[in-house]
C-alpha cells in the first residue's frame, strides 16, 4: 500500500490515513516522499520520516527554479522515478490526494504501468496554477474515488466513473480536529502572539503581480500582529517572498510549522478572536472545522464547496481586504462539518482493504455513459 506524500500540505492531511493504513490488520503501509519535501532549505522529508518509516524518496523539483515550464520538467522526472520504485516495491495500491504535481507523477507512473490507484479528494473544485485540470485528470487515471464530499463524488460519477468505484469518505483533513488543544503560551508568544495569520500561495502569474497581491495583503493588515508563513513552492513564489521580505519586523514569519503547531495556532486564533487570512484549501477545510473566521483571498480556491463564514474576497486590493478582516470578525464562526466526521482515514483503510486492487473489472478503466 503506497501512499504518495509530495508537500507539507497534503502530508498533514495523509498522517492520518497513513496511520490507519498501519494499523489495519489486512493492509501494509508504504511511504513515498516525493517532490516538494525533498526542496531545500525547509526539507519537511523531516517530517515525514519522524512519523513514518520512508520506503523511498522521490526527487522532482529543483531548489530555486520555479514557473510552469519547470514543473513540466518535474512531472517529467517524477513519472520516470516513480515508475521504477513502484517496479522496486510492488505495491497492490497507490494512494495519492489531490491535484499537485507529485500526486500527478504518481498517478501516471501508476495508471500506465498497471497499478491500482486510489484517488483521495478527487472531484472537488479550486482554480489553483493549473488544479483543476490536474485534478480531474487524475480522477480519469484512478481506479477508485474517496470523495470527500457527496457534491464531489457526484461530479465525478458525471465524469463517466462506475459508481460502486466511487465512496464518500469526508476528508482526512479534519480526522483528530476535536482533539487539537490550543497552542500553549511558549510557542504562542514565540510566534508574536499573532491575531492574523496570513497563508498566501502563488496562483501561476508572473513573479511581480505575485508580489503586488502580496504587498497588498500586508498593507491591509496594519496594526495588526501577522504571522507570516512561507507560501508553497508552485509557480510565483518568488514574488510573494519577496514582499514577505519586505515586511520583516511588521511580523512573525515563519518557514514551516509542522501540523500540529499549525493546527493549534488556528485552535487559539479561534479562541482569542484572531483570522486566517489568504488562499489555502485550509481556509476552507480546517479552519471553519476549527471555528477560525476565514478571509478568502481571489480566485485560488474558485469552486470548491464554502463552509458558512467565509468571506470571499475576489478583488486583491488592501481596502477590500481589510473590509474583509473586519466582516469577517462581525460573523460568529460556528465549526462547520462540510467536510466530514472526523472519520475519513479509517473509511478510506476500510475501501482499500475491502475492494480487490486485481479485479479486471477494477483496472480496466470505462466510461459508463
Amino acid at each position: 500500500m503506497a501512499v504518495v506524500t509530495g508537500s507539507r500540505a497534503d502530508f498533514g492531511l495523509l498522517a492520518p490515513v497513513m496511520r490507519a493504513i498501519d494499523e489495519h490488520r489486512h493492509l501494509e503501509l508504504l511511504v513515498i516522499a516525493a517532490g516538494a519535501h525533498l526542496i531545500q532549505p525547509a526539507l519537511t522529508f523531516r517530517d515525514v520520516k519522524a512519523e513514518f518509516p520512508v520506503a523511498d524518496s522521490i526527487p522532482m523539483q529543483t531548489a530555486g527554479r520555479t514557473g510552469r515550464l519547470a514543473d513540466v520538467e518535474a512531472v517529467g522526472k517524477g513519472v520516470a522515478r516513480f515508475g521504477r520504485s513502484l517496479e522496486h516495491l510492488r505495491p497492490d495500491w497507490v494512494v495519492v490526494l489531490g491535484d499537485r504535481i507529485e500526486a500527478f507523477a504518481a498517478a501516471s507512473a501508476a495508471s500506465i504501468g498497471g497499478v491500482a490507484l486510489a484517488h483521495i479528494h478527487g472531484g472537488d473544485r479550486a482554480e489553483g496554477v493549473a488544479d483543476e485540470a490536474m485534478r480531474h485528470a487524475i480522477t480519469k487515471l484512478a481506479h477508485l474515488h474517496l470523495a470527500a464530499t457527496e457534491t464531489s463524488a457526484e461530479r465525478i460519477r458525471r465524469m463517466g466513473e462506475r459508481p460502486e468505484h466511487v465512496i464518500v469518505t469526508g476528508s482526512p483533513a479534519v480526522d483528530g480536529l476535536d482533539q487539537v488543544e490550543p497552542l500553549g503560551d511558549d510557542v504562542w508568544q514565540q510566534l508574536g502572539r499573532p491575531t492574523v495569520l496570513l497563508l498566501l500561495h502563488p496562483t501561476g502569474r508572473p513573479g511581480e503581480h505575485e508580489e503586488a497581491i502580496a504587498e497588498e495583503a500586508i498593507a491591509a493588515l496594519a496594526g495588526e500582529r501577522v504571522l507570516f508563513l512561507h507560501p508553497n513552492h508552485d509557480p510565483g513564489r518568488e514574488g510573494i517572498m519577496q514582499a514577505l521580505r519586505r515586511a520583516e519586523g511588521a511580523g512573525v514569519t515563519a518557514e514551516h510549522l509542522p501540523r500540529e503547531v499549525f493546527l493549534g495556532v488556528l485552535r487559539r486564533l479561534a479562541s482569542e478572536g484572531g483570522v486566517l487570512v489568504g488562499n489555502s484549501s485550509a481556509g476552507l477545510i480546517e479552519a471553519p472545522a476549527l471555528g477560525v473566521p476565514v478571509v478568502n483571498i481571489g480566485r485560488r480556491q474558485a469552486g470548491r464547496e464554502r463552509p458558512p463564514g467565509v468571506v470571499d474576497v475576489e478583488h486583491e486590493r488592501r481596502d477590500d481586504l481589510k473590509a474583509g478582516v473586519i466582516q469577517a470578525r462581525r460573523q460568529h464562526a460556528s465549526r462547520a462539518v462540510t467536510f466530514g466526521d472526523g472519520h475519513a482515514a479509517t473509511r478510506i483503510a476500510e475501501a482499500l482493504a475491502r475492494v480487490n486492487p486485481r479485479d479486471p473489472g477494477l483496472l480496466r478503466k470505462h466510461n459508463v455513459y
